[in-house]
């Protein structure tokens, strides 16, 4: 697998396993109903360093970004997304992507990172927590789960 930096023209290859994992609303709190255009903004816009994992056969599998959360005398906390194409989940795609984006954000100064609306039924959440992220609180009922109801949001944080 490769993770390189994306490039504008990668993302009609990212749009469709985004469009899915917004549109199943089980890990994303974002409209469901996003436009595509909007969506690039979304993942894609100013200030976010964005990242892609290629297979082996130069397929887009997954993709990242970093970007600061907060601005100002805070902006060295950075904030993250995540997506991994559905059918590729449990390969290892997730972890390689967050691994790299947390050498990136170190690299780039960030002393810390935060995810601010983390789905507390979202199975990475047992990915950040290997990875050394704490849920500093829940939100709760805060999401509305297709399939649990009411869920709480967590927020999870790192240092760099």
């Amino acid at each position: 697998m490769l993770i390189r930096e994306a490039a504008a023209d990668d993302w009609p290859r990212i749009w469709p396993f985004w469009h899915r994992i917004v549109a199943a609303r089980e890990t994303y709190a974002w409209d469901p109903d996003t436009s595509e255009e909007a969506a690039r903004a979304l993942w894609m816009g100013p200030g976010k360093q964005v990242y892609v994992a290629e297979d082996d056969t130069g397929a887009i599998v997954g993709s990242a970004y970093v970007t600061p959360n907060f601005g100002g005398p805070a902006a060295r906390i950075a904030n993250a997304g995540f997506m991994v194409d559905p059918d590729r989940s449990g390969q290892g795609i997730g972890r390689a992507l967050a691994e790299h984006i947390l050498a990136v954000a170190r690299a780039d100064g960030y002393r810390g990172m935060v995810f601010n609306a983390v789905v507390e039924t979202n199975p990475a959440v047992t990915l950040w927590t290997s990875l050394g992220f704490t849920i500093l609180g829940t939100v709760p009922e805060a999401y509305e789960h297709p399939r649990h109801g009411l869920v709480g949001l967590h927020i999870m944080y790192r240092a760099l």
